[in-house]
């Protein structure tokens, strides 16, 4: 086997603990999922964990350094990401007000785009987070056995296996808020609620990323 075992269920421990903890990446997932149906929701989760996954090879290959190093490029990645998640938000509450008085149907038409669009949301969430890449820098890393061959291999094989177990937990999170608008959206005033709801969460969101603090690596 290319990683010690017993590494890789440390790993995956960790990675377990930290994903079932309602993180960025659980609010931002359930979040869609509440404002526009449990479909979005879990392509959103996929997206989030790619652009997680882009972070493990860029570790692994030593541009996280960079990031975890700098504490400009941190700010910068910090900021873009933040503003990104405002956006969001403030079209999800556009489209709330909008489809106060449209059907579910309507409603589901005015957010712009398939599944690619809401993968490529969910993408650029999950690799704008520079906390992430800090995160991997320092801990991935403990994780490898150099007498088990390239250092480089084993970490995004262990990378790939915290991604899916990441994927997994949030799309458990994306479903059940997937599962409590369709719930509330038999009336229309409760579903016009739910948007709004979530399009305040990522407003919220945006704005804890952006005043959020560079932890220490």
């Amino acid at each position: 086997m290319p990683v010690d075992p017993h590494l890789l269920l440390g790993f995956l421990a960790l990675s377990a603990v930290i994903s079932v903890v309602p993180g960025p990446s659980v609010l931002f997932a359930t979040s869609r999922a509440i404002a526009h149906g449990r479909a979005v929701g879990l392509w959103t989760v996929a997206g989030n964990s790619l652009g997680g996954y882009v972070l493990v090879v860029a570790v692994a290959c030593g541009l996280g350094t960079l990031v975890a190093a700098s504490t400009t490029v941190f700010t910068v990645v910090k900021l873009l990401g933040a503003a990104y998640l405002v956006w969001l938000g403030a079209r999800t509450l556009l489209a709330a007000r909008a489809s106060h008085e449209s059907t579910p149907e309507v409603a589901r038409h005015r957010l712009r785009g398939g599944s690619a669009a809401r993968v490529r949301e969910g993408f650029v969430v999950g690799v704008s987070n520079p906390k992430t890449t800090v995160f991997l820098v320092a801990v991935l890393p403990q994780f490898v056995d150099p007498d088990r061959g390239p250092v480089v291999a084993q970490m995004l094989l262990i990378g790939l296996a915290g991604a899916v177990v990441q994927l997994v937990s949030d799309g458990a999170w994306a479903l059940g808020a997937g599962q409590l608008r369709t719930w509330f959206a038999r009336r229309p005033s409760r579903r016009t609620a739910l948007e709004a709801t979530g399009g305040l969460t990522m407003l919220g969101l945006g704005v804890t990323v952006a005043l959020g603090r560079r932890p220490a690596v």
